[in-house]
């Protein structure tokens, strides 16, 4: 039975989550939402011995974003994300996040662009991509093997921020409900930022979800 197994690097100065995550006997591995710092990432990439095929983000805001090129230069690894963030990525001034990381840079282009409902393979491993809009137009989750990679979707006890371009407070509950909330009670949500929770948790005590 295939088995994932995953890391999580908190980055700084964003405190963002990026999870290393692969398969646990042909270690085939996918990089979700290379934040920055790409010599950590790349380091504890060797630590585990993965062999990245994927890059992927849960979606193209700056502080998820800044070591895509750098990681994808040692991988060799594909980039994927949804279909709404492409025109994004390019937008950004990203000399202003040099000040903080220097391997903070503008991405490539996506080799990938992804919808609602497409599987994500990884070597022997497959994900869904759900598209949950709200926090940001091409949000998604990422979900497999009794976890989901929530992205500014879901937190521990929260949800994203509203407030930016594209944030909508309604289409967000909305994605949550409809998406995440259907899962099973012990599936994990790891978040783009803070400690994991899972979906249970969420349910019963998350105070924007009552």
């Amino acid at each position: 039975m295939v088995k994932m197994i995953y890391r999580t690097l908190e980055i700084m100065p964003f405190g963002t989550n990026c999870y290393l995550v692969g398969a646990d006997q042909t270690r085939d591995g996918m990089v979700i939402d290379p934040a920055g710092d790409a010599a950590r990432i790349r380091q504890n990439i060797d630590e585990l011995g993965l062999r990245i095929g994927l890059i992927v983000v849960t979606h193209a805001h700056p502080d998820h974003i800044g070591a895509i090129k750098k990681v994808q230069e040692f991988t060799g690894a594909s980039f994927a994300l949804h279909a709404a963030g492409a025109g994004v990525i390019q937008r950004y001034d990203y000399r202003r996040f040099a000040a903080f990381d220097a391997t903070f840079g503008p991405p490539p282009p996506p080799d990938r662009l992804l919808q609602d409902g497409d599987s994500i393979a990884v070597g022997e491993l497959s994900f869904q991509v759900m598209h949950t809009p709200g926090h940001s137009p091409d949000g998604i989750c990422i979900a497999g093997y009794g976890a989901v990679f929530s992205g500014d979707t879901l937190f521990n006890m929260g949800i994203g921020r509203t407030d930016g371009p594209g944030g909508d407070y309604g289409l967000l509950i909305s994605s949550i409900r409809s998406k995440l909330l259907v899962m099973p009670d012990e599936t994990v949500v790891l978040p783009g930022h803070g400690p994991r929770t899972t979906i249970g948790q969420e349910r019963r005590g998350n105070p924007f979800l009552r």
